[in-house]
Formats: C-alpha cells, structure tokens, sequence
C-alpha cells in the first residue's frame, strides 16, 4: 500500500488559508472524513497479507494521529477569530450554583489513582474503531462466535464492518503495542458501547483496562496486582477468586470474583495473560515478552462501592441522586 508522504504538509499549508469554522471542517473532512485517504486505506487493511497489513496498518495510525493533532491545534486558532466565542467572564460566579465531580469520574480516578504510582501510562484511544483494532488484531477471527457476546454498534457505511463502536477499551492497547516501546505498564480508561440496558447494563458505560507487556511475567504477578487493588479500592480485606474463563485475547483466562456482604460472590472483572497471537500480530518477540491484560467496568464497582442497585441512576441526571455524592 502506496502512502503519500506529503498529506501533512499539504494539510498545513490549507490551514493557514483558512477564514472561518465552516472552512475548517470542511478542510478536515477532506483529510479525516469518510471519503478521506486514511479512511479509505483503513478499509482496504483487510485485503493485503499478515506482513504488510501490520505494516501499513502502523504507518496509517501514526499518519492518522499526526493529522489530528494537526487539526486539533489550528481549531484552538480558528475557534479564536470567531466572535461569537469570545465571551464575557468578568460576572462573579453565582455562589448557590455548586457544582462537584459526577460518582463516575470519581470512581475512575480512584482506580487511576492505584495504578499511576506503579508506572502505568494513561493512553486514551478512539471510540469509533475499525474492525481490525477492535476485533481482528484481538484474535477475534471473522465469523468468531465471540463476537456476538458484544452486541457491536456497527455504524452506516458500504460494508458493516468498516466502522463500528468500540466494545472495550481493548483496540487501545493494540495501538499502544504497535507504537510504543517495551515494557509497556498502561491503562486505558474511556467510553465503551453495547447493545444492552436494564438495571445492571447500559448501551454505553465506562470501562478501564490494564496491561502489562515485559520479560518474566507471570500470572502470580497479575493475581497480586489484582488482589492488592481490590483490597485497596474497598479499604478492607478481600476474599477474592479466579475462576477460569475465556476470552479470545488471553489465555489463560479468569474471571475475578469478590465475596461481597450479603450478597456472597460477585464476579468484578475479567482478567488473564496475552494470548501469544496478540503478541505476534503486533510484531512483538514472544520468546523474550509475556503480557497480562485485566478489565473493568467503573460503573459496576461504583454501583458496589455507593450502594447503588440501578446503574441507571448515573446518568439520570437526577439532582437528588447526584447530590449525594459531593466533592
């Protein structure tokens, strides 16, 4: 796959013309839209071999990445030649308006805040994702039964699995694995959407996942983690188990389960070691790496931690409910 090398500098030079925020959006599609270059180069991964598509599917990302950034910059410009955003700020603020942080920010930064002192990276990712990065390069095979235990949102293109809604934060750590150096310590925190809703699933809801590629490790390593986490999260000693499962992209795989009040086991996230087709897909050495991987649903432990029985009620947007929970 042929990619030019001269997109950013043509993009760059574009921009300095631009007037307005209807040329600048019109500008980016033509270099992000669906009918841009990278778009279409993404669609087309599916029929080149293993090796070169690995290859070109990393040249596109960076190429990809280096164009957002390029454009999120000059909107920050553009935003500011346009009157109506320039507002006026010297009114005193409303001392009866208090707002604080919603339950779900809260729960996350919690977690956050365990991991980062272990020298785990926050890298956020896309929510609209492309087949590849969401499934493929997860060891999810075309036609895969597991697939179905998603739900996916596929979006309205020529072929349904172009685009879709990610499921997990997981196509995250495909991107991490393919650009950046190892050992990799990360976290990938953000938005993920299903086809579900009732009082314990939301179409769409918060999910945080962790992984760990280095030399020596061990599924001991990630029962420690793991355990330690918990027991920090809910301040008190746990009694925890792992309960073997299975998810396409690790292997062995474990359900983690926590004993919990009254309400005795209760299943709290997923977890296992990276599956050696992962490894291998993003070109990484399996004789000398191991990886772990872990994954968990905030509003599940917020539901735990608050109290709450109906995860509806986070996004009610109730006063009642969310005054609760003041900063």
């Amino acid at each position: 796959m042929q990619i030019p090398q001269d997109l950013i500098e043509t993009a760059t030079l574009k921009l300095k013309s631009v007037q307005s925020e209807a040329e600048f959006f019109q500008l980016r599609a033509q270099y992000l839209g669906k009918k841009s270059f990278v778009v279409t180069a993404f669609s087309k991964l599916r029929e080149l071999q293993s090796d070169e598509k690995l290859n070109a599917a990393k040249e596109l990302n960076i190429l990809k990445n280096n164009l957002t950034k390029l454009f999120e910059t000059s909107i920050e410009y553009i935003e500011g030649k346009s009157d109506y955003k320039k507002l006026d700020v010297s009114l005193p603020a409303d001392p009866f308006l208090v707002g604080s942080e919603h339950p779900i920010t809260k729960i996350s930064q919690k977690i956050i805040n365990y991991f980062t002192p272990l020298n785990y990276q926050i890298f956020s990712g896309n929510e609209i994702e492309t087949d590849f990065y969401n499934f493929e390069a997860l060891n999810f095979p075309e036609n895969h039964p597991a697939r179905q235990m998603h739900d996916t949102f596929y979006l309205n293109s020529s072929n349904k699995s172009e685009y879709l809604l990610r499921t997990h934060t997981s196509n995250t750590q495909v991107h991490a694995m393919l650009n950046e150096d190892l050992p990799l310590y990360m976290l990938s925190p953000g938005r993920v959407f299903r086809c579900d809703s009732d009082t314990t699933h939301l179409p769409m809801f918060t999910q945080i996942e962790g992984l760990v590629v280095d030399e020596d490790v061990t599924f001991g390593d990630l029962k420690g983690v793991l355990i330690d986490f918990l027991e920090d999260f809910f301040n008190e000693k746990m009694e925890v188990r792992f309960r073997p499962s299975y998810f396409p992209f690790t292997e062995p795989s474990a359900e983690v389960d926590i004993k919990f009040g009254k309400q005795g086991w209760l299943e709290i996230l997923g977890c296992g070691m990276v599956h050696p087709n992962v490894l291998n897909g993003c070109n990484i050495d399996t004789k000398k790496f191991r990886g772990f991987a872990f994954g968990m649903g905030v509003e599940r432990l917020a539901m735990l931690y608050y109290g709450v029985t109906d995860i509806r009620e986070f996004y009610s947007s109730n006063l009642d409910f969310l005054n609760q929970f003041p900063s």
